[in-house]
């Protein structure tokens, strides 16, 4: 069963609490998201760990409910 951009807004909401998230449904399925993720928890590090701990997020449900992940993660801004 895929998931819906609802359950994946979820579990993107309970790692990263604080965070700006914007989920786009790429192709009408429920199969293909785009994730805009602003978080203070990127602080600091590279995008192969911003990615990383958005993919530990949503606990192996990659590549099983959730065919298809493009991410768009960074910090917030420097104020």
């Amino acid at each position: 069963m895929p998931m819906t951009s609802v359950d994946l807004e979820s579990h993107l909401r309970t790692a990263f609490p604080d965070a700006e998230i914007e989920i786009t449904d790429l192709a009408g399925d429920g199969d293909h998201y785009r994730a805009r993720i602003i978080a203070s928890a990127f602080v600091g590090l590279n995008r192969v760990r911003q990615h990383q701990l958005v993919y530990a997020a949503l606990n192996g449900r990659m590549g099983g409910e959730l065919h298809a992940l493009a991410l768009e993660t960074a910090p917030p801004p420097a104020s």
